[in-house]
């Protein structure tokens, strides 16, 4: 595990979790933290550097946000900067943003809604404990009454107040802006599955039929993860576009 020599100045305006992601930035562009070095835990992280842990979660959530760490489930946090992957922009948009801003109307049936333990992935997306209480959604988005997207969220309880027919009204990202959440960044990832039966009567395609599927981690303009999505689109009717940005 490695850690670096890190000097934060407490009388300075710049945020602390600021310097340390700086510091830690430079280590990795230097070559002190080379690719593939994983980093120490945040307990002792924390420990080395006389900061709170919140504060080096921030640093890290900041230097994951700009491609340089990536966690990964069983190994850690581990230096991917300068290793030649490829980064792609996406609009911070959700699906509900995006069709109307295709004019087409978008239309949602509430499937579940409520409080739920976090299961170990979604605890890790959010950055709580397993077990802890999160809201759970999941919806089926439909455009013109045309089955869509099936869509599961996560989020912590206390940073939204809705019910399901708000939900069903309005998009999520439009519900989150209107408690003063501001949207920052997000993770996103896109593969695709094969519809399971259920999810294939539910989106009106065949078993089997080929899907689109993402999960995205969105964090405001603190850091914190703010949302953690699994969503499944019919390849038929949905694609993604992408500016690729030369670096």
């Amino acid at each position: 595990m490695s850690t670096v020599q890190i000097q934060v100045d407490r009388n300075s305006r710049t945020p602390l979790h600021v310097q340390l992601a700086q510091q830690l930035e430079a280590a990795i562009q230097g070559g002190e933290l080379p690719v593939g070095s994983r980093l120490s835990n945040e307990v002792d992280l924390a420990e080395a550097y006389g900061l709170s842990r919140p504060t080096v979660r921030q640093a890290i959530a900041r230097l994951v946000d700009q491609g340089l760490l990536v966690r990964k489930r069983g190994v850690g946090t581990q230096v991917v900067g300068n290793s030649g992957q490829v980064r792609r922009s996406l609009e911070l948009t959700s699906l509900y943003d995006d069709l109307v801003a295709a004019h087409r109307k978008p239309q949602t049936d509430v499937l579940r809604f409520g409080i739920s333990p976090a299961t170990r992935e979604v605890a890790a997306a959010l950055q709580c404990e397993q077990g802890d209480r999160v809201l759970r959604l999941e919806r089926l988005r439909r455009a013109d009454d045309e089955p869509l997207a099936l869509m599961r969220n996560w989020l912590p309880p206390e940073i939204l107040e809705t019910d399901p027919s708000t939900l069903a009204d309005r998009g999520l990202y439009q519900l989150l802006r209107a408690e003063g959440v501001r949207l920052k960044v997000a993770h996103q990832t896109i593969s695709a599955i094969p519809a399971t039966p259920e999810q294939a009567r539910l989106l009106t395609e065949e078993p089997g039929s080929p899907l689109l599927a993402t999960t995205r981690i969105t964090y405001d303009d603190h850091g914190q993860p703010v949302e953690y999505g699994s969503h499944l689109y019919r390849a038929s009717r949905y694609s993604f576009e992408h500016t690729l940005v030369h670096r």
